[in-house]
Order: structure tokens, then C-alpha cells, then sequence
């Protein structure tokens, strides 16, 4: 049964949302949080961390290896940073709020109309399990990507 093709969690850091947007607009630190990429590197002379900056990322699972480029859509300090991967295909990102002494990081993934015409147009007859597999990463990784921010963010 395929979950939703978007997906979002939140947690509460004992942290500023100035501080919390600062940690995870840094995608250069993405390994230290993500379960399935291991690094990202700036890719061009933008601004890092800007609207229209691209970045490539180097994911891990035991099954496969793989790169993506993705391009920061949104760059609001202390409340907003996300970004596409390839040509729209999936959306990623980190809405922040303060809350009582800290802030509410929640993180969103949405799987995106040309990431599914991609999918089917790349896998064919296996595009819907190949959906299936990404969402299931995307809805498990969530957790455990806050929390690791989280623990970060305050100094764990």
C-alpha cells in the first residue's frame, strides 16, 4: 500500500530559529543528520545557502549509491529553507517556528508531478515500487533526521 507522497514531522529545539536555520541551511553538514546522504558540496559561485543556489548530494542505502543536484527554492532566515532535487522532482524542507524558549523545526518532503513522470518514464513497469521504496525512506528518515538536528542544535 503506498503512503502519501508527501510527508512532514516536527520537534522542539532548545534552540533560537535563527540558530536552528543556520545549522540545517548548511547543507554542507547534511551528512551529520541524514540517514541516506553522506555529504553535499556548493555547487556554483551563488550565494550558498540563496535562493537559486544548486548543491550535489552523495546518498548511501545497502542497496545503491547515488548523487543528486538540487536547487534551494526557499532561503527566509529563522523560518523557511528548501530545496528541489533535479528538475522538480522532490521538495525538501525545513519550516521553523518559535516555540516558548525554542523552535519548532518541522521537516517536509513532497514527491512531485515530474518526479513521477520521471519515475515512470525511467523505470517503466517498476516506477510504482521504485515510488514506494523513496517514500518509505522519505517517511522513516524524517524522525530520524530531527532528532539528530535536535541533538546537534543543543549540544548533544
Amino acid at each position: 500500500m503506498t503512503q502519501g507522497l508527501t510527508h512532514q514531522d516536527s520537534v522542539v529545539v532548545a534552540a533560537t530559529s535563527e540558530a536552528v536555520y543556520d545549522l540545517v541551511s548548511d547543507v554542507t553538514r547534511t551528512g551529520e543528520w541524514s540517514p541516506i546522504c553522506r555529504w553535499c558540496r556548493w555547487d556554483d559561485d551563488a550565494e550558498p545557502g540563496t535562493v537559486g543556489a544548486w548543491f550535489t548530494g552523495h546518498n548511501e542505502t545497502p542497496a545503491r549509491t547515488w548523487e543528486t543536484r538540487s536547487q534551494v527554492v526557499a532561503a527566509d532566515r529563522g523560518r523557511e529553507f528548501a530545496w528541489e532535487v533535479g528538475q522538480g522532482f522532490v521538495r525538501w524542507g525545513f519550516l521553523l517556528e518559535p516555540d516558548g524558549d525554542g523552535t519548532r523545526l518541522t521537516e517536509t518532503w513532497a514527491f512531485l508531478p515530474a518526479g513521477l513522470s520521471m519515475f515512470a518514464e525511467k523505470y517503466g513497469d517498476r516506477a510504482a515500487d521504485e515510488i514506494e521504496e523513496r517514500t518509505r525512506a522519505a517517511h522513516a528518515g524524517i524522525p530520524a533526521t530531527l532528532a539528530a538536528i535536535k541533538r546537534i542544535a543543543e549540544g548533544g
